[in-house]
C-alpha cells in the first residue's frame, strides 16, 4: 500500500542521517531511523501529509525525550561501581 510522499524518501534519509550526525553518542542510528519513521507515520495520521521539516521536528522531539528519560534513568540507578551499592556503606 503506497503513503503519500512515498517518493520522498531521500528526505527522509537525510533527517535521519542529520539527526544521527546530531545525536551521536546519545542514540544508536537504528534508534533515529525508528523516530523518523514513526514522526513521518504520526505526521501522515494527524495531518494527512509528512512535510520534511514536520519529521525532523517531530522526530528530534521525540529522540530529545528519550535522551531525557535515559538520563533520568541513569541518575537514578544504583549506584554498583567501586562498591558504591546501595546498603553497603563505606
Amino acid at each position: 500500500m503506497a503513503h503519500p510522499g512515498d517518493g520522498e524518501l531521500p528526505d527522509y534519509e537525510e533527517i535521519g542521517e542529520h539527526l544521527a550526525e546530531e545525536f551521536a553518542g546519545v542514540h544508536q542510528p537504528d534508534t533515529v531511523t525508528r523516530c523518523v519513521a514513526a514522526a513521518r507515520h504520526g505526521a501522515e495520521e494527524v495531518t494527512g501529509g509528512a512535510p520534511a521539516d514536520l519529521v525532523e521536528r517531530i522526530a528530534r522531539k521525540h529522540l530529545q525525550v528519550l535522551a531525557t528519560v535515559a538520563a533520568e534513568k541513569r541518575r537514578q540507578a544504583p549506584r554498583t561501581s567501586l562498591g558504591n551499592t546501595l546498603g553497603n556503606t563505606p
